[in-house]
């Protein structure tokens, strides 16, 4: 128990814990619904995309919330306007404006003239979150899970008959606007601990995994707030013992629980037919 004790003596360890259990609470209730309404291509797009921003902000010194916030309003505002186009698939029109942006926030975050440290927007630093890192994320994701739980009803209509949801007054592409809005506020407050690459990963192998196990929402957002704690707990153990980047071993340690969750899925289909 001492040796496994020993990371979280520290400070630093102390504010990386407090930020990825935060982040765990956005897996549970973001997470779960990129899952259900199958948007997890749409949170890798945002992740991608407000790269730029992100970057924009650390060189102006401006707060980096503030800079994916203009970052992503900038990405969907293109991709709207790129889908209007007729003559340019809506997919392709996407991959086109977020392969951009991302390449534009590489070149800015890796060029000479740029202070060092900046590339860390890529991978994140879970263990270089400071405690106003913490507060932000905080009064975030204390915002977003109040959205989710007014929008709850609205979400379940929507999800489960599109076309009947408006008959109780769920208006289908307001409510999906509202999602998408929480999206990308995980994938923003995400990306100092994980990074741009990896936050993605915390927001949709949670749930995924979670989806394997459950068959009732409420358990599927117990489920994935516990994948999400421990693998975050075990992704900072591993980064202490072993020497690894912290966002690395926190996303590997989320692979691992999903893999072993569709190794679990599969035994039991076996036993049951054997």
């Amino acid at each position: 128990m001492p040796d496994l004790l020993a990371p979280f003596h520290q400070e630093f360890a102390q504010l990386a814990l407090a930020e990825l259990a935060l982040l765990a609470i956005a897996a549970a209730g973001v997470g779960c619904w990129i899952v259900l309404y199958g948007l997890s291509y749409a949170a890798e797009s945002l992740s991608h995309a407000i790269l730029p921003g992100l970057v924009a902000a650390a060189l102006l010194g401006l707060p980096l919330l503030l800079g994916g916030a203009v970052g992503a309003l900038v990405a969907a505002a293109a991709i709207a306007a790129v889908g209007a186009l007729r003559r340019i698939d809506r997919d392709v029109g996407t991959a086109a404006v977020v392969t951009t942006a991302f390449g534009a926030g590489v070149l800015l975050a890796l060029s000479p003239a740029t202070p060092r440290g900046l590339g860390g927007l890529l991978f994140g630093d879970a263990l270089a979150v400071a405690p106003e890192d913490v507060a932000v994320t905080a009064l975030v994701v204390g915002g977003t899970v109040a959205l989710l739980a007014l929008l709850h009803r609205r979400l379940l209509a929507v999800g489960f008959d599109r076309s009947a949801a408006a008959m109780i007054g769920a208006r289908p592409r307001v409510t999906e606007l509202a999602l998408l809005a929480c999206i990308a506020a995980g994938v923003i407050v995400g990306a100092k601990a994980l990074g741009t690459l990896l936050v993605v990963a915390i927001l949709v192998a949670p749930a995924a995994t979670a989806r394997l196990v459950a068959h009732r929402l409420r358990t599927m957002f117990a489920v994935a707030l516990a994948v999400a704690l421990v693998a975050g707990i075990a992704g900072l153990e591993l980064s202490y013992h072993a020497g690894t980047a912290a966002g690395a071993s926190i996303a590997l340690c989320l692979v691992a629980a999903y893999l072993a969750a569709v190794a679990l899925g599969r035994g039991a289909v076996r036993a049951g037919a054997a």
